[in-house]
């Protein structure tokens, strides 16, 4: 069976945020951060394998690089020069705006990417679900439980773009109810 992405792309776009998140770690833990964004795109190849016709290349390279504008020191110009405006345009949309009080920032992104492909509403998904894990120690309870809320809020916005990723995160967002 062909898949519907591009493993250059793939290998492309890991080596590009590999490099822009260096020395990062995943919260809570030693491990690189680049583990995070691979089990974000991980979630996007497992839905891509069983919801066709989707662009697949564009959900790959925006699971990888949805962090790199949020978190690093890249810039749209340089992910639109590598990547094209689309893949650009995704991870602008993915990205809290540091501008607005944090209060408004998920709702201001969620707004954003309902404006963008279904691939880009599929990498929130895949990456609340990543993020529903363990809560690191030093939350307290009310972190988690407004954590807990945010995927909710993500759930109900975005879940008519996959049903499996739907799925796969009303079902995290159910387990993660025992950290509260």
């Amino acid at each position: 069976m062909k898949s519907n992405w591009n493993q250059e792309l793939y290998i492309k776009a890991c080596r590009f945020a590999a490099e822009a998140h260096q020395g990062q770690l995943y919260p809570g833990t030693e491990l690189p951060y680049l583990l995070h964004l691979n089990l974000v795109s991980m979630e996007i190849l497992t839905a891509l394998s069983v919801e066709p016709g989707l662009d697949g290349d564009l959900a790959v390279q925006c699971a990888l690089l949805h962090d790199s504008i949020e978190d690093t020191d890249t810039s749209y110009e340089q992910i639109a020069s590598m990547f094209g405006v689309k893949v650009a345009d995704g991870v602008v949309a993915l990205s809290k705006n540091p501008a607005l009080e944090k209060s408004q920032q998920l709702i201001d992104s969620l707004n954003r990417i309902v404006q963008q492909p279904r691939e880009i509403w599929m990498v929130k998904l895949a990456d609340r679900i990543t993020n529903l894990q363990s809560p690191p120690s030093h939350w307290t309870q009310e972190k988690i439980s407004r954590y807990r809320e945010e995927a909710i809020e993500i759930h109900t916005h975005l879940q008519a773009a996959s049903p499996f990723l739907a799925l796969r995160l009303a079902e995290k967002i159910q387990t993660y109810h025992k950290y509260l």
